[in-house]
């Protein structure tokens, strides 16, 4: 299924039914009087959060959303049937944006959570409401009100609690199958994730946390180039950023020490001038394929050094596995350690894992 995490719908409720004007005509029974009912309620537009959702393609195409009108009046007193609302379902993490002005209007952050994006229209008032002691004919009724119309920009930022950030073939999708049970693409070329992936790490059947991937960020990135700057988004929410570091080169005469200091300083650039918040969320260096480098210790200092990074820094190789379920562990140690200010739901089944 395609990824798609940004979409622009119209949302039209129904309007309101009218009102009637009636009297009561039966036999034998001379001045009935008045017995107009009122109108419907027009349907309302609702989003709901869903975690069985994933992504927001349902809307590329289908961009306008209508309720239907309520029931007008009728004589006898009879009221006009409001119309059924209509329920949108959209994944977990949607922001909805009024599309003309910007403004947030609403965060679905948990399954099941429900908003009214349209209100419907209220019905008209018959002529039945209008009788008193000085009015015993009364000919006025209303007409039902409009719907509520509306642009919406909806926005989708996945929910995790760590993400994955490096340049391309920094073996993030390679990680992320080491250590969950996401299966991203994986291959010897740049930008084989093209879309964000969640895995679900399991540290034990009581503890467990889950991972974002987003495609590999290039310099620029904050100004439209390569692809990652287009889901830098799904990384606001994430509590902790693993900065994952190509530490292999297939030219033996280079400094891999000063390529990965180069390239940290670039993605540094580049969160920064992207979003300060996100510049500042806190941020572990992973330095990968350490199964290609003689002596780890000495590279893990040069980096840190160089750097005067305080942060830790761990290796790993996410191909064979080392080092990385040690990682997982001081993560959870960390997550436990940094919680945050407002729980989930703990019956919100946030993710899917397929």
């Amino acid at each position: 299924m395609k990824f798609v995490d940004e979409v622009t719908i119209d949302v039209i409720a129904g309007k309101g039914g009218d009102g009637v004007a009636s009297f009561r005509r039966e036999k034998n029974i001379p001045k009935g009087g008045p017995d107009g009912g009122n109108g419907g309620k027009g349907a309302s537009i609702h989003l709901r959060a869903d975690n069985n959702l994933n992504t927001l393609i349902d809307y590329r195409y289908a961009r306008i959303h209508r309720g239907k009108a309520g029931e007008n009046g009728r004589g006898s007193q009879q009221y006009g049937a409001g119309a059924p609302d209509i329920t949108l379902r959209v994944p977990i993490g949607t922001q909805v944006y009024d599309a003309q002005n910007g403004q947030l209007l609403y965060d679905l952050t948990y399954h099941d959570q429900q908003v009214t994006v349209a209100h419907g229209g209220q019905g008209g008032l018959g002529n039945i409401h209008f009788k008193s002691s000085t009015n015993r004919t009364p000919r006025q009724f209303t007409k039902g009100e409009p719907g509520q119309r509306r642009r919406l920009r909806l926005e989708l930022k996945l929910l995790a609690d760590i993400g994955l950030l490096g340049m391309p073939n920094a073996g993030k999708s390679t990680l992320i199958r080491q250590v969950s049970n996401a299966r991203p693409k994986v291959a010897d070329y740049p930008f084989t994730t093209l879309a964000p992936n969640l895995g679900v790490v399991s540290i034990s059947p009581a503890r467990s946390f889950v991972i974002a991937d987003i495609p590999g960020l290039i310099e620029g990135a904050s100004e439209g180039a390569g692809l990652g700057h287009q889901f830098l988004r799904h990384l606001a929410r994430t509590r902790l950023l693993l900065h994952l570091v190509d530490m292999w080169s297939p030219d033996p005469e280079e400094d891999v020490v000063e390529r990965a200091v180069s390239e940290i300083q670039i993605l540094e650039a580049e969160l920064k001038n992207y979003s300060n918040t996100l510049y500042q969320t806190p941020r572990w260096l992973v330095l990968n394929k350490i199964d290609m480098v003689e002596d780890t210790d000495q590279v893990v200092e040069a980096v840190r050094n160089r750097l005067k990074w305080d942060a830790p820094i761990v290796a790993i190789s996410a191909l064979t596995g080392t080092g990385t379920q040690a990682l997982m562990q001081a993560i959870q140690t960390w997550l436990d350690s940094h919680l945050p200010q407002q729980q989930p739901d703990k019956q919100d089944p946030r993710f899917r894992t397929n």
